[in-house]
């Protein structure tokens, strides 16, 4: 008796992910030029073989189950791979583009995340990314099944028994603060001491960096006027240009702050700190493209600033 994956028909899958991306059965019998009921037979079989129902009811149309929804994930990889393969095949290796699967962590700073991957479009030969943004906990999970070559993040993996992750230190850097320019002109005054009071934009609490500035607001007796929080940096950028408030953010992503939104510093302080990893299953990085993030991070971005000592129980690798 073979195990039951063993035998999956994908053929009946490639049906299934059919409707599902069409979001019915006739726009899929369209795009397939077969009849409904025969995809509607297909991925009947398909759920047999499962043992679990992909689909349900939703008004006139069809609506993924909790099942399908992860059967659909699969297929979507699952033919990505395929196309790339028959593209791939015949062509010179020097043709056949580099995929690279990245998770950024969604408290990871827009603005350093682009910095931080900038380097895989200058290798000087085709790379193909892929880049996924989440919770740290759901990356780490892709990670762990090898979804995922590489996770950046703001803060190291979690020393966990289920989970076989190494930290590579990128590097650290402090923290600007920028403003509109109307408001900079009259915050820069007097810095650090004119942040007390004044109107400030924060990222959420949770986040490195919000505990960061948290602590150091608290040792520098500073207790600036919150306007609004947000875990969206993009807008926070955007209520920035505004003029609603000084934003806080990584000095490593001043320079495209200032030029993308308008912005102009405040101020600078090295007391306050933010530290960025490289979060991957292999002690030794070995793929080209993950070097090239890695080794630029630290030998330029964050110009050798990549020394930490991690908290131990956490893994970490040189």
């Amino acid at each position: 008796m073979f195990p039951r994956m063993a035998l999956l028909n994908f053929h009946h899958l490639r049906y299934f992910w059919t409707v599902a991306r069409e979001g019915g059965l006739r726009k899929a019998a369209e795009r397939l030029h077969v009849s409904q009921p025969t995809i509607s037979a297909q991925v009947k079989a398909l759920e047999e073989q499962l043992g679990e129902k992909l689909t349900r009811r939703a008004g006139r149309g069809l609506a993924l189950t909790e099942a399908g929804r992860r059967v659909f994930d699969y297929a979507e990889q699952i033919f990505a791979l395929g196309e790339d393969l028959v593209q791939a095949v015949g062509k010179p290796d020097g043709a056949r583009p580099m995929r690279v699967a990245l998770g950024v962590t969604d408290s990871l700073p827009k603005l350093v995340g682009h910095a931080l991957m900038r380097p895989l479009f200058q290798l000087g030969y085709p790379v193909q990314v892929v880049v996924s943004e989440a919770a740290a906990a759901e990356l780490l999970v892709q990670l762990a099944g090898h979804r995922l070559d590489l996770v950046l993040a703001d803060e190291p993996a979690p020393s966990s028994p289920y989970l076989r992750a190494f930290n590579h230190p990128l590097g650290a850097c402090g923290v600007s603060f920028c403003a509109a320019p109307a408001l900079a002109a009259r915050v820069r005054r007097r810095f650090p001491r004119s942040l007390d009071g004044a109107p400030m934009l924060l990222p959420t609490l949770g986040t490195a960096l919000r505990r960061s500035l948290d602590h150091w607001f608290q040792r520098s007796e500073l207790r600036p006027r919150v306007v609004a929080e947000y875990d969206d940096g993009a807008l926070m950028k955007i209520a920035a240009a505004d003029g609603l408030g000084v934003l806080p953010i990584p000095t490593v992503a001043e320079r495209d702050a200032v030029e993308r939104y308008g912005l102009a510093r405040v101020g600078r302080t090295e007391a306050c700190r933010q530290e960025f990893f490289a979060i991957s299953v292999e002690r030794k990085l070995t793929h080209p493209a993950v070097v090239a993030i890695t080794s630029s991070a630290r030998e330029s971005l964050f110009g050798g600033s990549a020394r930490r000592s991690i908290p131990k129980g956490r893994k970490t690798a040189r």
